[in-house]
This record gives structure tokens, C-alpha cells and sequence, in this order.
């Protein structure tokens, strides 16, 4: 039996239990959806009572908020680092690190990174501004991204930063229905993505 000694100790045990509360959160909404996820079924998953979730969280829109802003998260703080150690390199270098770090990072947390994308629709009710925050924020990092392009030259003239930025998401989001690790290699994946968008790859920052 454990024996919770202190405040830290205590943090700890209610810390873990609000991960694997979300851990089974994730795997229910990658599967269901929002709808037909419960806190029924979750606390069955769970194998507490349907009363303890509300020791960690107010509400089913709490929960789904926070795997929605761990998915975003996840992705986020991988190519973040990804274009940090890719600073002095040319836009195409940098596209295909960040498009590597998102892909590897979506399918390196499954059910965080899938629930994020399938609910980020809250039902009948609006979408939590905490996660529009969070998806904008990330939106941003590819605004950036796609502005260097442009302005080494490395996308045609003329071409819609915003549409690129959307088809681009849209592609690497899209590869939860269709991508197998046995079939793909996400490191050739990144490439072929990013001679799709640069094909004449711009000049490496002076």
C-alpha cells in the first residue's frame, strides 16, 4: 500500500492519475469521438468511479481540452526544437526539418495528436478559447515558416501563403488515415513534402 507522506508526494499520486485519466481520454476521442466518448466509459476505462473524475477535472469539456492542447502541444514543442537546431540553415533545410519533427511527433503520440485533429469541435458547444489559442499559436510557426520561403525565394511568386500553409497542415494531418511505419520512412516523407512546396529549395540566409 502506498503511503502519501507530504504535499510533494501527494502532487505526485494526483498528477499521475490525471495522466492516465487523459492517457485513456486520448485513445477514447482517437476512436469514438467527441460524441460518443463518455465519462461512463472513461471512468470504466479508467477503473475508478464516474464521481472520481471530478477530483481532476470540472467537466467531459475539461478533459477533451486538455488532450486537444497536449496534441497541439506535443507537435508544437517538436518542431519548435526542430527549426531551433535548423537556424542556420537554408528554408528548404528548415521546411523539411519541421515538417519531419511534425510527422514524427503526430504519429509518436498517437491518440493525443488524432484526438486533437478528429475533435477539435466541441459538440454543439464553441470550441474552448484555450484551444483556439493553442492551434493558433502553432498556425503561427508555419506562418513564419512559409514567410522565410517567400522571401528566399523559394516559392513561386504570387502564391497564397495562407493556402500553402493550409494544403501543407492539411497533408501532414491528414497522414493518421493513411500512414504505416512499415511502409513510409518519415525522414523521405519530409523530403518529398518539401520539394512539393520549394521545389527551387531559396537562398540560405546570409
Amino acid at each position: 500500500m502506498t503511503v502519501v507522506s507530504g504535499r510533494a508526494e501527494r502532487a505526485e499520486l494526483e498528477g499521475g492519475a490525471r495522466r492516465l485519466i487523459l492517457d485513456h481520454a486520448a485513445r477514447l476521442l482517437r476512436s469514438n469521438g467527441y460524441h460518443q466518448t463518455s465519462l461512463r466509459e472513461l471512468a470504466e476505462a479508467v477503473g475508478i468511479r464516474k464521481a472520481s473524475l471530478y477530483h481532476h477535472f470540472a467537466s467531459k469539456e475539461e478533459i477533451v481540452e486538455a488532450v486537444v492542447n497536449d496534441g497541439v502541444r506535443f507537435v508544437y514543442e517538436a518542431v519548435a526544437a526542430a527549426l531551433e537546431a535548423a537556424a542556420q540553415a537554408g528554408p528548404r533545410q528548415r521546411l523539411e526539418a519541421a515538417i519531419a519533427a511534425h510527422l514524427s511527433a503526430l504519429h509518436g503520440h498517437g491518440d493525443y495528436t488524432s484526438a486533437a485533429i478528429k475533435v477539435f469541435t466541441f459538440g454543439a458547444g464553441p470550441t474552448p478559447e484555450g484551444v483556439r489559442q493553442s492551434r493558433r499559436l502553432y498556425e503561427d510557426v508555419w506562418r513564419g515558416l512559409v514567410a522565410e520561403l517567400q522571401q528566399a525565394g523559394a516559392i513561386a511568386p504570387g502564391r497564397s501563403p495562407e493556402a500553402l500553409r493550409l494544403f501543407l497542415l492539411g497533408a501532414m494531418n491528414g497522414s493518421i488515415d493513411w500512414y504505416r511505419p512499415e511502409r513510409f520512412d518519415i525522414g523521405a516523407l519530409a523530403r518529398e513534402f518539401a520539394a512539393l512546396v520549394a521545389p527551387d529549395g531559396g537562398r540560405a540566409p546570409e
